[in-house]
């Protein structure tokens, strides 16, 4: 999950005409804040559990779901039956997006629950619709897109050319949302070191010594939650 320009958090009205003293029509602007932030007509707020799957892999694909709380987990399931994370998303963020970006009717990826979500769903239908008359929500799509491309470009260089250590640095910060604006979270949710060691492309085992060596030099602290201190960045720029 790149560092990148998040949705705007300004709350703001759905453009509507209504009628002033004068009997003028006053257009009142559409924002997305508001529109993301609320249930309505093809949108709905669900929550849920930690560990619940909100969709698998074959689904429908149906609905992008946009986060309002918690984190979500998308993993791809192989023939084989071998899971890949290939991504951890937060709040501001979008789920399930390949629906509107290909035209694929399967989900691709199954989405689990990290923790406890809240999540507007929002239908494709209802979807593609405030894109193509609202300027201002297909601002906010396409800059997500392009953040999560660049995350993408950024997580195979970092596979290439980093080593492993770095790479789970680089990976805690990000899942506790260092380089976003706005405050870190610090504390994130708990993983399992198996989760770690498919986003970073290395086992368990070295997981967790570099867990226990970052715990020992002060740079975070897990019992369940990890907290992650903004010196784990010495990490990721010690060359």
């Amino acid at each position: 999950m790149p560092s990148g320009a998040a949705p705007a958090k300004a709350l703001i009205l759905l453009k509507s005409a209504a009628k002033s003293r004068s009997g003028r029509a006053t257009v009142l602007e559409f924002h997305p804040g508001n529109f993301l932030a609320q249930a309505g007509l093809g949108k709905t707020i669900v929550e849920i559990p930690a560990g619940s799957t909100i969709f698998s892999q074959g689904d429908p694909a149906d609905a992008v779901f946009y986060v309002q709380k918690g984190k979500v987990k998308v993993a791809v399931v192989s023939k084989q039956g071998k899971e890949a994370t290939v991504a951890v998303l937060g709040c501001e963020e979008f789920v399930g997006e390949e629906c509107i970006a290909t035209s694929h009717p399967l989900r691709l990826v199954t989405a689990t629950a990290l923790s406890d979500c809240v999540l507007l769903k929002i239908g494709k239908k209802e979807m593609m619709r405030v894109l193509g008359k609202e300027h201002a929500f297909s601002e906010v799509f396409v800059s997500f897109l392009l953040a999560r491309n660049a995350r993408i470009q950024e997580d195979l260089i970092d596979q290439l050319f980093n080593s492993s250590e770095k790479r789970l640095a680089r990976v805690l910060l990000l899942l506790a949302q260092f380089g976003k604006e706005g405050k870190p979270e610090i504390v994130i949710p708990k993983i399992s070191q198996e989760s770690l060691a498919e986003m970073v492309g290395t086992t368990r085992s070295r997981v967790s010594f570099f867990m226990n060596r970052f715990r020992k030099m002060g740079f975070i602290e897990y019992d369940g939650a990890i907290k992650v201190h903004s010196s784990l960045l010495n990490v990721v720029l010690h060359d």
